[in-house]
């Protein structure tokens, strides 16, 4: 099948110059709506997904994101929150952008176009057959994220594809095909919108849903998260008060000593 370019196709919206604020976001917000049901018919290929990189991110391997302007950086978004929310080292669940890290903030003219520049960003971390790389693009098109998926597909790691095109490049590429179609954006070609919100929720679901299976949540608390700040540390009290039916000062002392909610639990499980 040829693929659709429906990312490029014509908003359902004439003259939103004319329109007022009122009615601009009211257009947008029914746009919106429409992306969690798009995003709900992907669902079996994520579970797939996660089900296949969870025994070699426990083995060691590790999970990268790679991507292009607005889907690099909910690559790198969604990365940069592993570490404090599920305790994890930064090296475990990596975003890289077409430009490096100096794109983050601005674009880097061409960088997406360079077929070699996801490979070369890859290499620098001495891949293995325990990685898992997912390339992101909205179009599907993305030279960047295709050359990369292309080498590493030829270097026999497990890929998948996350875009907003029905039969696209990157879906013939990838292991795993993860098509979020949203439709014309309400800014026509503005992919930074639905498609955004669609990627955005998608690696939500990816990394939640591993880091659930991967045993780094316990009911449905956080007990591996970094206690980085005030709010942080009065949950983990709180947690280890419902846990374990002990006072908040018992509590307390026993979270300064052993550094996480979960290590807590341990301990009293001895």
């Amino acid at each position: 099948m040829k693929p659709q370019k429906v990312t490029e196709s014509d908003s359902h919206y004439g003259d939103l110059e004319k329109k007022s604020a009122l009615e601009l976001v009211q257009i947008i917000n029914a746009e919106d709506a429409k992306v969690a049901d798009a995003v709900a018919q992907t669902l079996p290929e994520i579970a797939e997904l996660v089900e296949r990189v969870l025994p070699r991110f426990l083995s060691g391997g590790r999970l990268f994101y790679i991507g292009a302007g607005t889907s690099g950086r909910l690559g790198i978004l969604d990365a940069s929150e592993i570490p404090p929310t599920y305790g994890l080292d930064h090296d475990r669940v990596i975003g890289l952008i077409a430009g490096g890290d100096s794109a983050i903030r601005k674009a880097v003219e061409f960088a997406e176009d360079n077929e070699d520049g996801a490979w070369a960003d890859l290499s620098k971390f001495q891949l293995n057959e325990k990685d898992t790389v997912v390339g992101i693009t909205a179009s599907g098109t993305t030279p960047y994220v295709l050359g990369g998926i292309k080498k590493c597909r030829e270097h026999y790691l497990l890929t998948a594809g996350i875009s907003c095109n029905p039969n696209s490049p990157l879906s013939d590429l990838a292991e795993i095909a993860i098509e979020a179609v949203v439709g014309p954006e309400v800014v026509t070609g503005s992919t930074r919108m639905k498609s955004g919100t669609a990627q955005k929720m998608i690696l939500n679901l990816i990394s939640t849903t591993l880091m659930i299976r991967a045993g780094l949540v316990l009911d449905n608390k956080m007990v591996n998260m970094q206690l980085s700040n005030n709010k942080l540390w009065d949950r983990g009290v709180r947690y280890i008060v419902e846990a374990l039916s002990i006072s908040n000062d018992e509590a307390l002392e026993a979270l300064k000593k052993h550094g996480s909610v979960q290590s807590v639990l341990n301990a009293y499980a001895e």
